[in-house]
């Protein structure tokens, strides 16, 4: 994720900050660039059950004190990097989006994402225990919510581009059900063997939508009950 600023609205976030604001200081910054590279060889090497801040201690030589002045926790180390693996998707989705200059792109355009999520998670392991750490904990799973609702978001700004004339609310819907979908998808690929990890995202990508005639018929009231 881009460093983060500061937010004025405090309402939104936990009692507890879990996604810390990058140091500005020189040193602070390479400090907290060294825990999260530390992190994530250590998350991708244990997987998150496994993953203790002490292990970030041994490895970096950080004091217990300085680290915690930078992480309260293992959730807030974790919900970083899933900040900066987030960012990562959004510029590779808002890439694929781009090259959607008509209608006729939509099902090419969403193997893309398929594909280009697929990437993410083979070049970076630890997304994979990331992913895996959001199922226990609330803060986590927000994370991950808010990475969706963003991405639908994008699409539906697409999609809108290339089919004014269907209502926002069903492109809104079809937005969010197709990238929670992709997600869902590429996730269960990675953890089956990669040559039937590949044929299940094969068969994923057959069964996307070209068009949205479904969408457009549920809009119109004219879906079958």
């Amino acid at each position: 994720m881009p460093e983060r600023k500061g937010r004025t609205d405090k309402s939104a976030r936990p009692a507890a900050r879990r996604t810390p604001l990058v140091p500005t200081q020189e040193r602070s910054r390479e400090r907290f660039d060294r825990i999260l590279t530390a992190a994530a060889e250590i998350l991708t090497e244990k997987g998150s059950d496994a993953f203790r801040m002490s292990d970030i201690v041994e490895r970096t030589g950080i004091a217990f004190g300085s680290l915690y002045q930078y992480f309260p926790d293992k959730s807030a180390v974790i919900g970083t990097l899933a900040e900066r693996c987030n960012a990562i998707g959004r510029d590779c989705v808002q890439r694929d989006l781009a090259e959607m200059k008509r209608l006729s792109d939509l099902h090419a355009t969403l193997c893309r994402i398929t594909d280009g999520y697929e990437q993410m998670f083979r070049e970076h392991p630890m997304m994979h225990h990331i992913w895996q750490a959001t199922q226990a904990d609330r803060t986590l799973q927000k994370i991950d919510e808010d990475d969706l609702a963003f991405l639908a978001g994008q699409l539906c700004d697409a999609l809108r581009r290339v089919a004014p004339n269907v209502p926002a609310a069903a492109l809104a819907s079809f937005s969010q059900l197709t990238m929670v979908l992709i997600a869902a998808a590429v996730r269960h690929a990675i953890i089956l063997p990669p040559p039937e990890g590949r044929r299940s995202l094969a068969l994923f990508k057959q069964i996307l939508p070209h068009d949205l005639a479904a969408v457009e018929q549920i809009a119109s009231g004219k879906a079958r009950r």
